[in-house]
């Protein structure tokens, strides 16, 4: 003899471990993105370290440092939502059998992680800009 709400939850085993997995991947996912693009801001930022140099060496300020890498990022991520919002839309249609409660276009969650993506890929952005910033034009120079 079960009680309803045993008989409900080994039911559901199942469906809660694929939600949990997916959860789980979704979080290492977002984290080797953000370490992707972290990795290749702080490369370019390497690469184009003699033009900041020179740049900063001719009197540019340290906004206009941080500005012309940051403007870099905001194309990154604007391409990125270009082609991803379209590409998720057509793939939750394919993943709506297995969502339970929450519609698959759902307006508030596409939104909603939309924008933690920005924020987390413009801060991945942000830290290598403030790095080259602080760059000293003398070793940059005297380096190349």
């Amino acid at each position: 003899m079960k009680t309803l709400e045993r008989q409900l939850d080994e039911s559901l085993v199942t469906e809660r471990l694929v939600a949990t997995l997916s959860s789980v991947f979704g979080a290492l996912a977002t984290l080797l993105a953000i370490i992707g693009l972290y990795g290749v801001m702080a490369y370019m930022v390497t690469r184009r370290s003699r033009e900041i140099g020179i740049r900063m060496a001719l009197g540019a300020l340290a906004g206009n440092v941080v500005w012309l890498v940051m403007r870099e990022v905001l194309l990154l991520v604007g391409i990125g939502i270009a082609v991803g919002l379209p590409a998720a839309f057509a793939v939750t249609r394919l993943a709506s059998s297995q969502l339970y409660g929450v519609s698959a276009n759902d307006p508030f969650a596409m939104a909603a992680a939309t924008l933690l993506l920005a924020t987390v890929a413009l801060l991945a952005g942000y830290i290598p800009a403030r790095r080259a910033a602080a760059y000293d034009p003398v070793r940059v120079l005297r380096y190349e």
